[in-house]
């Protein structure tokens, strides 16, 4: 027996697997046009690279690093691209920055000037892109590295050292660094160098300092101590909370300890901003660690300070709250 089924829906199943058909085979199609277009392109040497990443063409600081290695401390700048082609490293007697002229303060007894020319510290978006512009370090000779200077392909920074001693400079690759050996062969003893504990303060429990080991270079360890105090806490230490109240002062041009007294000179502006803990609070028990010591006298940079003579210590008018 014969079945009619009737023409309608035949032809509409019939078109169904057609256009089923042409939707299936559509992608293919555009596939092999693809294909096709993309080998063209590659013959004609047009072609887009699978990864759209390439090496920047002017090298970018990504990091900077500093470690202790025997007989020496070892400054790290990595690259990403090429090492700078430029790059100059030399003792200053002072920092300036590049772009404003402004003087640039440092902690160090001595000063390396670190500048790559064809060089930047910052992405496209003016994003800082190597980390904080000044840290501090913990180690024998690398007291404090802050940035001079990232302006018109110019990369420049300052390194304060406790000692001027002899450096070598050199590259390594993969990744791109930039390194700075600096010799360091001298004796070091440990002192303590007292931060404001924003912990400690915030929860008003006194003391509000918390002291931390800094290596220093005898006989000057109280110079030392004061130095290492204002170059402020490392990097792992302000994660801790730890910080220095500078209170406006730059830094101090003179120490002198005679019988029991110790007076030391601010520089910079001096002010409280009405706050009752100053950067006298961190200088004082830094100095008195010392036997030699019982009495601090701070004088602002107009070599002032409220009792100057007699036993006791004394601060500036403009540190009081």
């Amino acid at each position: 027996m014969i079945i009619m089924l009737p023409i309608r829906p035949l032809l509409a199943a019939a078109l169904a697997t057609t256009a089923a058909t042409a939707l299936i085979a559509a992608p293919a199609q555009a596939t092999g046009q693809a294909t096709g277009q993309a080998a063209a392109q590659a013959r004609a040497g047009t072609a887009t690279p699978a990864s759209s990443w390439r090496a920047p063409a002017t090298p970018v600081l990504v990091d900077v690093r500093a470690s202790h290695h025997p007989g020496l401390d070892r400054l790290v700048f990595e690259f990403r691209g090429r090492v700078p082609a430029e790059r100059d490293v030399r003792y200053v007697s002072s920092l300036v920055a590049d772009a404003s002229g402004r003087p640039v303060s440092v902690a160090g007894s001595a000063v390396l000037q670190v500048r790559f020319q064809r060089a930047d510290g910052h992405d496209r978006t003016g994003r800082v892109t190597y980390g904080p512009a000044r840290r501090t370090y913990a180690l024998p000779g690398v007291v404090q590295v802050v940035n001079t200077g990232d302006f018109e392909a110019t990369l420049s920074f300052g390194v304060g050292l406790a000692r001027r001693a002899a450096y070598r400079v050199y590259t390594l690759a993969s990744p791109s660094r930039v390194v700075v050996d600096v010799a360091t062969p001298y004796r070091t003893v440990p002192v303590r160098a007292y931060f404001l504990d924003t912990g400690r303060y915030a929860a008003g429990r006194a003391p509000y300092t918390t002291p931390v080991s800094r290596p220093v270079v005898p006989p000057d360890t109280a110079y030392g101590a004061l130095q290492r105090l204002f170059a402020g806490p490392t990097q792992a230490e302000r994660a801790r909370g730890l910080r220095f109240a500078a209170s406006g002062a730059t830094g101090f041009g003179k120490l002198t300890v005679r019988d029991g007294v110790a007076r030391v000179h601010l520089t910079g502006r001096c002010s409280s901003g009405g706050s009752t803990f100053t950067v006298a609070d961190q200088i004082m028990p830094t100095l008195k660690q010392f036997p030699s010591i019982r009495w601090v006298k701070i004088y602002d940079a107009a070599g002032r300070t409220e009792r100057p003579t007699g036993p006791g210590d004394s601060v500036p008018q403009c540190l009081e709250p």
